[in-house]
């Protein structure tokens, strides 16, 4: 049978939905297909940065507060030493568990008007439109949501990447109060361990790193201070992993198919970044879909990769040398407002230029540690 819609997006996680309900917002008609069933759970850090927080509720979204838990800045540790930083202007971000923000993101959708089409796989994609079972659906534009290892980037011919480095992660929740309200990156020698309050009851533990065996019981016990804090709470979720790093593609769109999320390429974890850009792109996507060009989406996405890229690349200097971590926080002690600016640079309160001068300035003070 032989159907038709204006976008066709593969893939129902926070991406293609973001996509899709951008799209709906500028008057389109939008399927989205994937082979679960809501809400999908994944691998992640589940914090949403102040910037990132900005681009969800840009589609119409907002978090419950009675299940999420704010964050107002970054806290590092290693073994004996800690820095910490506010996110500029009193800026604020929000963490929920991954099943939370995807029922709020499906109930959106449906509420502006997207059609789903959930446990149905997606076979193919050719000029004849989107394959689905015996179904075949005729669409304008073609959107690429499925993850990392996506079909569709496959099919369209967009697999040719810069070369990347991966990375393993792991997660688990614990049932104990949040102790901070900052996000933490914990350094161990081999790993990061990252953790966020996703609830006034609950922590994400996560860790990360270049060891594909190394599993969070294990990394935990280096990195001390935060096995202090959640030896003997509970846990109230399995561990799950998946593979994370920077991936960046040379090209996003094809025809009239384009790729979004981790689909379209990936920052690492250590940046929180990951389910920020993809509502950026959503929103971009959509615009350049409305006017028909489809190369501005790809200028646009090279752009909006780019800050997260850098900040990715400059916090892995850090991946597996105890001494210059320590050196590091050390600098941040002394002149707090290098970790400050870093910051604002990270959520993009300030021009990614400015990363220039103020890795000289983190360079200098290196120096003189």
């Amino acid at each position: 049978m032989s159907r038709s819609t204006d976008v066709f997006v593969v893939g129902g996680g926070p991406a293609g939905l973001a996509a899709a309900i951008a799209a709906r917002q500028r008057g389109f008609r939008v399927v989205v297909a994937d082979g679960s069933q809501p809400p999908i759970d994944k691998t992640c850090g589940e914090g949403l940065m102040p910037d990132g927080l900005a681009a969800f509720e840009r589609l119409g979204l907002q978090l419950p507060l009675s299940e999420c838990f704010p964050f107002r800045g970054i806290r590092f540790l290693s073994d004996k030493l800690s820095t910490d930083a506010f996110f500029p202007d009193a800026g604020v971000g929000l963490a929920a568990r991954r099943t939370v923000l995807h029922r709020v993101i499906v109930e959106r959708a449906v509420q502006v008007g997207v059609e789903f089409l959930w446990g149905s796989t997606v076979s193919g994609i050719s000029a004849e439109g989107v394959h689905v079972g015996k179904d075949r659906y005729l669409s304008q534009w073609i959107v690429g949501a499925d993850g990392s290892n996506s079909r569709v980037r496959r099919w369209a011919r967009m697999e040719a990447s810069h070369r990347h480095r991966l990375r393993y992660a792991f997660r688990r929740h614990f049932r104990v109060k949040p102790w901070t309200d900052h996000m933490e990156v914990h350094w161990g020698e081999h790993c990061q361990g990252y953790t966020t309050g996703v609830s006034e009851n609950e922590v994400c533990v996560s860790i990360a790193s270049s060891a594909p065996n190394l599993r969070l019981s294990s990394a935990l016990s280096e990195l001390r201070c935060l096995n202090e804090r959640v030896a003997g709470a509970e846990p109230s979720t399995a561990e799950r992993g998946a593979i994370t790093g920077n991936r960046r593609l040379k090209r996003v769109w094809r025809g009239n198919v384009a790729l979004i999320g981790d689909a379209a390429g990936t920052v690492d974890a250590i940046t929180g970044e990951g389910l920020g850009l993809a509502f950026s792109q959503a929103v971009a996507l959509a615009e350049c879909m409305e006017s028909g060009d489809l190369a501005r989406y790809q200028r646009i996405h090279r752009h909006l990769m780019l800050r997260p890229l850098l900040m990715a690349r400059l916090m892995l200097l850090l991946d597996q040398r105890a001494g210059l971590q320590h050196k590091v926080l050390q600098v941040f002690q002394r002149r707090p407002e290098i970790f400050r600016r870093l910051l604002a640079l990270h959520i993009g309160a300030l021009p990614a230029s400015d990363l220039v001068w103020d890795g000289l300035a983190l360079g200098w003070e290196l120096l003189t540690v």
